[in-house]
């Protein structure tokens, strides 16, 4: 099982709101995930929860960050 860090979108119409998660690569995007990573409001541009210590368990086991998840981390280790 090849196992993805990316976004899963949820929230309503004009008012999205994105998760960070480890999923199985061949889920579908809003499918059932392994582990929450995260939240980000895509309208504010800012991360609101990010856990560090669970997304470097996941790339310790092999897990592969989409360029979006990549970016997104990037963003809520530097504080913006």
């Amino acid at each position: 099982m090849a196992v993805k860090i990316r976004l899963s979108r949820l929230g309503t119409k004009n008012r999205p709101f994105q998760r960070l998660v480890a999923v199985d690569e061949r889920v579908k995007r809003d499918g059932a995930i392994l582990d929450n990573l995260g939240t980000y409001d895509p309208i504010k541009h800012s991360v609101i929860q990010l856990h560090t210590d669970r997304i470097q368990y996941w790339k310790s086991m092999g897990a592969v960050c989409t360029d979006a998840a990549d970016k997104i981390i990037k963003m809520g280790k530097s504080g913006k």
